[in-house]
């Protein structure tokens, strides 16, 4: 087997810039983004635990969004804020 180098594409949005509502959202989004993958993980039978492990399935992250690390929950804003921007970038519009 051939072993491929990946080199990702992203679509350059550092020229959108956010008002401040929907970078309210983007906390917003964070959090669900969270709920989703916490969901999924405990629908997978990992739990809570305080070192991850993938063959025990344990990870310290399965806490509510506001108990997470500040890197965590970083990890997650982020996903959100490039999100919210790639929508502005592709000419979709986001009302309240």
């Amino acid at each position: 087997m051939t072993k491929k180098k990946y080199v990702p594409h992203p679509v350059d949005t550092s020229t959108v810039k956010l008002d401040q509502d929907l970078l309210d959202l983007t906390e917003v989004i964070a959090e669900n983004v969270h709920e989703v993958w916490s969901a999924s993980r405990i629908k997978e039978g990992w739990t809570y635990g305080e070192q991850k492990d993938s063959v025990k399935k344990t990870t310290p992250c399965l806490v509510p969004y506001d108990e997470l690390p500040e890197i965590e929950k970083q990890y997650d804003r982020d996903t959100a804020f490039e999100t919210i921007k790639l929508i502005i970038k592709l000419g979709y519009k986001i009302n309240k």
